[in-house]
C-alpha cells in the first residue's frame, strides 16, 4: 500500500482531546481508586494524556431533592447557598477529580452548566416541568443572576490555581428536558442575548480577563446549528470573547435514510460557517456512543474513531472532546466503566483508541493532507516542528501491509492489543478491525 503525505497541505491547528467529569466524578473522588483513574485519563506517562476535563457546575438538584431525576449520580450539589452566598466546601469529590485531573497533566478545565441554579428558575427546580416543554426555564429578568452566579464560581477556581479556560453557561439547548438530569432549554434568540450578556460581564473582572466563552454546544448535528450559531455570533462583545463554535456530535438515528447522512451534514455547517463566519472554527465537546449495555470491544471502539475522523477531517474541528470518561452504567458511553458495588473499574477498547490520538497528536499540531491507494482506509495526519503523526483506522476484516517513509514509533489497537507500542517499524501490518499510529 503507498502513502502520500502532502507537508504543504494544512488545514485546521489542532488543540487535544478531553472528557466530562459528570457525573461520575463525585462518586469515585471518594474511592480508594479515585488517583488511579485520573492517571489513567490525563497522565502523559500512565495514562493517555486527555488535555482537557469539563467540570459540571450543579444546579442544586441533589440538595433539594426536587424533580424528576431517578439516577442519584445526575442529581448534582449547587455552591450557591443563599443570594450571593457561596459554600466551595460542598461537590467535594468532584473537584478533588478536577484538581487531581491538572496534578495528573490536564491543562485546560472547562466549566460547564445544564441548568441554572433553582433559586433562579421559573419552577425552582434544574428542569422543565412537562407541562412546560419548548419553554425556558429561566426568566430574563434573572439572566443577570446567573451571569454573576457563574463568574462567582469562575473567579474562585481560578483564585485555587485551577487553570480554568472556558465557561460554557448553555448546554444543549433545543433539548426539551423535563427530567433525567438537570436541563434548560433556550431559543437561539434566547441563548444569544444570554451569552452576550456574561461576554459583557465578564469584561468587567479583571480576574477573568483569561476566560473565554463556550457555547452552544447545540445536541444534534443536524438541528438547529446555524440558528444557534447564528445568534451566538450576533453581537460583537460575544464574538470578542469567543475563540470558536462548540458543538455536540451527536446524530441519532431515525428511520428516514434523506436525514440520516452525517456526512452531508457535516459539510453543510461547514460550509455555512467557512462562508459566513471563516475565522471561528469548530470545536466538538461532546459525543458518546449513544447504544444501550455496555460493550468494551473494538465494535464501539471502530464507531467513536470513525466520528472523530469524520469530525477532524470533514468537519475540521480543533479539538474533540468524550461525553463521559467514566460510567457505572448498562451504556456505550464511558472510556473506563465503574462498578459501584465493589468500587472497581473495567477498561474498554474505546479508551484505548482514544489514546491513539490523545497521546500522540502534540498539542497545535497542524493536520495536513494524507491519502493511500486502498479506499477502504480512513487517515488523518498531523505535523509538528519535528514530528509526523499519522493514524490509520482500519474498519473492515482485511489485513493491509503499509510500508512508511522513514522508521516510527507504532502503536495499536485491535482485538487483541491495547496502545501496545513498537519502535523503529518501517513495516507495518494493519490488522482488521484496528485503529494504528505512526510518529516518525
Amino acid at each position: 500500500m503507498k502513502l502520500y503525505i502532502n507537508y504543504k497541505k494544512e488545514y485546521q491547528r489542532f488543540e487535544g482531546f478531553g472528557a466530562s467529569g459528570a457525573w461520575w466524578a463525585q462518586l469515585v473522588g471518594g474511592w480508594a481508586c479515585r488517583d488511579e483513574i485520573s492517571k489513567l485519563l490525563f497522565s502523559r506517562e500512565n495514562g493517555i494524556a486527555l488535555r482537557t476535563y469539563r467540570f459540571n457546575i450543579g444546579a442544586g438538584s441533589k440538595d433539594s431533592g426536587k424533580g424528576n431525576i431517578d439516577n442519584p449520580l445526575r442529581r448534582c450539589e449547587c455552591f450557591e447557598t443563599a443570594k450571593g452566598k457561596y459554600d466551595f466546601s460542598k461537590d467535594k469529590n468532584a473537584v478533588y477529580m478536577m484538581k487531581q485531573a491538572v496534578r495528573d497533566g490536564a491543562e485546560e478545565i472547562i466549566l460547564f452548566v445544564n441548568s441554572p441554579p433553582e433559586r433562579l428558575t421559573v419552577n425552582h427546580k434544574s428542569h422543565l416541568d412537562k407541562r412546560s416543554a419548548f419553554r425556558t426555564n429561566l426568566r430574563e429578568k434573572n439572566y443577570s443572576e446567573f451571569v454573576k452566579y457563574c463568574l462567582d464560581i469562575t473567579e474562585h477556581f481560578i483564585s485555587d490555581g485551577v487553570p480554568v479556560k472556558y465557561l460554557s453557561p448553555i448546554n444543549e439547548p433545543f433539548w426539551i428536558w423535563t427530567g433525567g438530569q438537570e436541563g434548560c432549554h433556550y431559543s437561539p434568540r434566547q441563548a444569544g442575548k444570554l451569552m452576550r450578556l456574561f461576554a459583557i460581564e465578564i469584561e468587567k473582572r479583571p480576574a477573568l480577563c483569561d476566560v473565554k466563552l463556550s457555547g452552544v454546544e447545540s445536541g444534534d448535528i443536524r438541528w438547529l446549528n446555524k440558528s444557534y450559531t447564528r445568534e451566538l455570533l450576533r453581537y460583537p462583545e460575544t464574538r470578542s470573547r469567543l475563540d470558536g463554535v462548540d458543538v455536540h456530535s451527536y446524530f441519532l438515528h431515525f428511520p428516514l435514510p434523506f436525514i440520516n447522512n452525517r456526512i452531508a451534514y457535516l459539510k453543510r455547517f461547514r460550509k455555512y460557517l467557512d462562508k459566513n463566519y471563516p475565522e471561528f472554527p469548530i470545536k466538538m465537546s461532546e459525543w458518546c456512543h449513544m447504544q444501550g449495555g455496555r460493550d468494551s470491544s473494538m465494535k464501539s471502539a471502530l464507531v467513536m474513531a470513525r466520528v472523530m475522523f469524520e469530525d477532524i477531517s470533514v468537519l475540521n474541528v480543533t479539538s474533540w472532546q468524550h461525553w463521559i470518561a467514566v460510567s457505572e452504567v448498562d451504556f456505550c458511553d464511558g472510556l473506563i466503566y465503574i462498578n459501584t458495588d465493589d468500587m472497581t473499574y473495567e477498561m474498554t477498547k474505546r479508551y484505548y483508541v482514544t489514546g491513539n490520538f490523545s497521546r500522540y497528536i502534540p498539542y497545535g499540531a497542524k493536520r495536513i493532507e494524507a491519502s493511500c491507494d486502498d479506499s477502504e482506509l480512513m487517515l488523518l495526519a498531523f505535523k509538528s516542528e519535528n514530528k509526523t503523526t499519522l493514524i490509520v483506522i482500519n474498519d473492515t476484516e482485511k489485513g493491509k501491509n503499509i510500508t512508511l517513509p522513514r522508521k516510527a514509533l507504532f502503536a495499536v489497537t485491535d482485538e487483541s492489543r491495547s496502545l501496545e507500542e513498537y519502535k523503529d517499524v518501517l513495516k507495518a501490518e494493519i490488522t482488521p478491525k484496528s485503529v494504528n499510529t505512526f510518529v516518525f
